[in-house]
Parts: C-alpha cells; sequence; structure tokens
C-alpha cells in the first residue's frame, strides 16, 4: 500500500518549512508511524553523501534523522548547487548531470518529473507517510510554469498542502491571504491548513487576527508555532549562524565566510559546546587574533580565494599563519591552501591561479566528481597539529579535484581499508578533504586539547560531547514544541482525508 502523504509549504524563504517537516517527522515516529521526507527539488550547498556514494542536501539529511532512519538519495532526487549567481550544478539522484544556466534549468526541469517520480514512489512503498517540504513560495506566478516542487509536486503526489507564514518579519496575514490568492481555484482547494511560525509573545493577543484570517480565506490554522532555540541544521543561505561576529568562549574559532560557503556543518560540534565560540568572518579587520582559522568548503574554490584576495583576507591569514596560528582547510578550503590551482576543463572559472602556498601541492580539477563516506585515522604529525596524531575520524568526500603533495609534503591521514594517505600537513597548517571529520568525539576533544595546550588551560576548560546523543535531545525538543503549539489531530485528519 502506497504512503499516504502531507505537504508543507512556506509563503517564502526561511519561513521555517524545513523545521517545521523535521518537527512533524519527529513526532510521527514517536506516534510509531513509519514516516520518511521528500523534497524533489532543493537548493543548497550544504550536501551529504549517502553510504552509496550519493549526494543529496543536508536538509532532508536531518530530517530523517529527525524521522529515526537512515538518509535515501531519493529523498531529494534533484539538487541545485549554485556556482555563480545565474547558473547551477545540477544533481540528479545523486549524480552530476551537468551546469545549466537558470533559464536552461528552467526549460529543463519538466523532463525530471520521471526521475523524481520514481524516487517518489519507491519511498511510497516503504513507508506509511510521506511529509514532502515545498521550497521558496508557491505564489512566484513566475516560476508557476511546470512546478515540480511545490503545488506541482503536491499535485503529483495527490498531498494536502499546510501553508506555513514567518510572524517573525512582520506581515504574516498579508503573507499567507497573498499567497492563497495568487493560487488557483485548484491550488487552493489543496490548502487544508495554515501555520503561523516563529511566533513571539502572547497567542491571547493573536488570537482575533488568526480568527479573520480564517473567515478571509476560508482555510483553518492548525498551529502557531513559537520561536524556537533549537540547535538544528539550518538551509545554508539562510542560517542565522552567519551572523557571530564576537568572540565570548574562552576559545575563539574563526571560520572564513566565503561567498559559496559549503557544508559548513562541519563546524557545528564547535558550535554547541560550552566554552567556544565560532565566528564567520567576512573581512580582514574581524578576523583578530583566532586560536585557529578555518578555511571552509566552497563551490568554487577559485572565485573565493580571488576574493580573498581581493578584500584583503588572504594577506590576514598569511600573516597569522607566519606568526604561528592554526590554520586548517577542509575540501575547497584545502585546495586553497596550496601552492598552484588549475582547471583545465572549465569546471570552475577554467585557467590557473597561484593558491595561498601554505602546503606544498597542486590542486587541478578533473571532470569527474569525487563522491564517498570515508574513515580513517590522523598519522603521526608533528608541529601545531600533533595532538591529533592517532586520532581516528569518519565523514564523507565531495570534490572535483585531485591534490598533489610536492616534495617534501607530509600527508595529514590514512584512510581505512586501503591506507592511502590524504590530506596534507606543514607546520602550524593543515588541510583535508573530508567533511564531517570532527562529527566524532575523538577528532573534536582532540582539536579542544591541541587549543587548551596551546593557551596553557586544562583540558578540562572545554568539554567535548556526544554530537549524536546531542542530535536527538534537539529532535525530541523540536517535537515536543510542534505537539504543544500545533493541533496535531487535525494535521491526521488533513493526512487521512488527502485531496
Amino acid at each position: 500500500m502506497a504512503a499516504k502523504a502531507i505537504m508543507i509549504q512556506g509563503t517564502m524563504s526561511n519561513a521555517g518549512k524545513s523545521l517545521l517537516t523535521g518537527g512533524i517527522l519527529r513526532v510521527m515516529r514517536q506516534d510509531g508511524y513509519r514516516a520518511a521526507p521528500f523534497k524533489s527539488q532543493n537548493m543548497a550547498l550544504n550536501s551529504f553523501i549517502t553510504g552509496e556514494g550519493l549526494e543529496m542536501g543536508r536538509a532532508q539529511v536531518m530530517q530523517a534523522e529527525a524521522a529515526g532512519i537512515e538518509p535515501s538519495v531519493r529523498m531529494n532526487p534533484i539538487l541545485l548547487k549554485p556556482t555563480n549567481d545565474t547558473g547551477s550544478q545540477v544533481i540528479v539522484n545523486g549524480e552530476v548531470r551537468g551546469n545549466m544556466s537558470a533559464r536552461d534549468y528552467f526549460r529543463y526541469k519538466k523532463e525530471l518529473i520521471p526521475d523524481i517520480m520514481r524516487a517518489y514512489e519507491s519511498l511510497a512503498e516503504e513507508y506509511d507517510v510521506l511529509v514532502l517540504e515545498g521550497a521558496g513560495s508557491p505564489a512566484e506566478i513566475n516560476l508557476k510554469t511546470d512546478d515540480i516542487v511545490n503545488m506541482g509536486m503536491a499535485r503529483l503526489a495527490k498531498a494536502p498542502v499546510l501553508l506555513a507564514g514567518d510572524i517573525d518579519r512582520g506581515g504574516v496575514f498579508a503573507q499567507l491571504v497573498g499567497t492563497v490568492e495568487l493560487l488557483s481555484k485548484e491550488e487552493r482547494a489543496m490548502v487544508k491548513g495554515t501555520i503561523i511560525n516563529k511566533f513571539r509573545g502572547d497567542k491571547t493577543i493573536l488570537d482575533p487576527g488568526i480568527a479573520m484570517l480564517e473567515e478571509r480565506i476560508g482555510i483553518p490554522t492548525v498551529g502557531v508555532i513559537p520561536y524556537l532555540s533549537v540547535d538544528i541544521d539550518d538551509e545554508d543561505s539562510l542560517t542565522e549562524r552567519f551572523d557571530r561576529r564576537e568572540a565570548g568562549g574562552v576559545l575563539d574559532i574563526a571560520v572564513i565566510r566565503l561567498p559559496r560557503i559549503s557544508n559548513f556543518t562541519d563546524f557545528r560540534p564547535f558550535e554547541a559546546m560550552e566554552g567556544v565560540s565560532v565566528r564567520y568572518v567576512t573581512s580582514a579587520g574581524q578576523l583578530a587574533n583566532p586560536d585557529l582559522i578555518f578555511l571552509p568548503g566552497t563551490k568554487n574554490t577559485m572565485e573565493d580565494l580571488l576574493w580573498m584576495r581581493q578584500c584583503g583576507l588572504e594577506a590576514a591569514v598569511l600573516k597569522a599563519a607566519g606568526k604561528g596560528a592554526l590554520v586548517m582547510g577542509i575540501c575547497g578550503g584545502f585546495q586553497m591552501l596550496g601552492e598552484t590551482l588549475s582547471d583545465p576543463y572549465g569546471v570552475e572559472a577554467g585557467g590557473s591561479m597561484r593558491g595561498m602556498g601554505l602546503l606544498p601541492m597542486d590542486t587541478v580539477f578533473e571532470q569527474q566528481k569525487t563522491r564517498t563516506q570515508t574513515k580513517g585515522s590522523f598519522r603521526p604529525i608533528d608541529g601545531g597539529f600533533s595532538e591529533l596524531s592517532g586520532v581516528p575520524f569518519h565523514g564523507y568526500e565531495i570534490h572535483m579535484g585531485i591534490s598533489s603533495l610536492k616534495d617534501g609534503g607530509a600527508p595529514l591521514t590514512s584512510l581505512a581499508g586501503s591506507g592511502q594517505a590524504e590530506g596534507a600537513f606543514s607546520g602550524n597548517v593543515c588541510g583535508t578533504y573530508v567533511h564531517g571529520i570532527f562529527d566524532g568525539e575523538e577528532a573534536a576533544r582532540a582539536v579542544l586539547g591541541l587549543l587548551c595546550k596551546r593557551k596553557g588551560l586544562s583540558k578540562e576548560a572545554v568539554q567535548a560531547f556526544d554530537l549524536a546523543a546531542y542530535k536527538e535531545r534537539q529532535y525530541d525538543l523540536l517535537a515536543d514544541a510542534v505537539r504543544k503549539n500545533m493541533d496535531m489531530e487535525s494535521v491526521y485528519r488533513i493526512l487521512e482525508a488527502g485531496i
């Protein structure tokens, strides 16, 4: 029997669709349902590699974790990874289909409906409920032709829709009424409930507005969700994490906020630790004197390195490294640390350029993408990162480039099974292709230990923690808030009735 479906759409980007979807999935799991997330098309630079070596958006990974199931690329069959302001890499069921301009993709996307439906129907055979998530707003009238992610997807899945509005930005009633007014008669009939999200204050003051809203659009409000202080992965382009500028902890970690930053979830283990501040830095003046500088992943290494060069951040990082500051690059950030970057096939910007020269290696961008889960351990290391020697890790790789060490270069890690060397280190600088390398408690604890040692602090000054257990607590807190503030009986009735 095929799964029943319900869909969360929003009046705009950042209305809270991903979090609401995760919360509803967690509630359903607690209620005994086998439920799974589904988003036909996601645009994000935060991605994940499944056990099969396939690439998907991290928002659906978060939702799968909330549902207590293994992430599957079928939960996000189309992933768009922006390469510039007008184009994206198009990934279909986990594999790169190619780079397209926005206009070319708009014409092409309807051809992806069979791929989307194969993924959807496969999931529907395995689960009781699918909770679908839309993207942006269903009322983008210039984009409604051949829609595959909002009402178009709801129609294909026969999924009733809950429409969420963001009251924190103001104008939530105009958002909801305006969105419904711009829908066709058929589409309006599919909207079975509204949700007011991110509410702060006394709900009784809001009640008269809700009564007027329901009278105006003829659709019941099924939830008023408070502004939640849960620590759960955000949609990458809209995260509030990037607003962190001030150092407030015993340990100060600075992450270079690249224009096309990707997989900043690599730093989440440190963000959740008491006594550690993680700052996202966009100018040389903000860098100051951190205990550790991270160069994160990026969808366009060469253009983002050029940006660093032009805004003075490259010079600031080089100056800090010259004074002995610890610097670590991950994926694209690792590539930047080398001596040269070459793009003979035009995978990124084309041509070649010099790197930062902090690691003795060259990088060439190839046409084939490396996608794999991996585990291993840090090799014997001397210098600033010596405390990592022998520490095990697990994670995943997503990259187009191949980096080759030059004479005198020392690899950072050994991969399990093959024993293959990976990454590089030199004194107080190191880099790796492995995302999620600090998700394991041992690796995170080792970094804290070496930073405390450098500052003359005891290791107890900052405590590492179990990230997996921490995530579970956050998902339960999210579910508690959804259960308390949403009429789940109505949600289940809407689910059963369908459209």
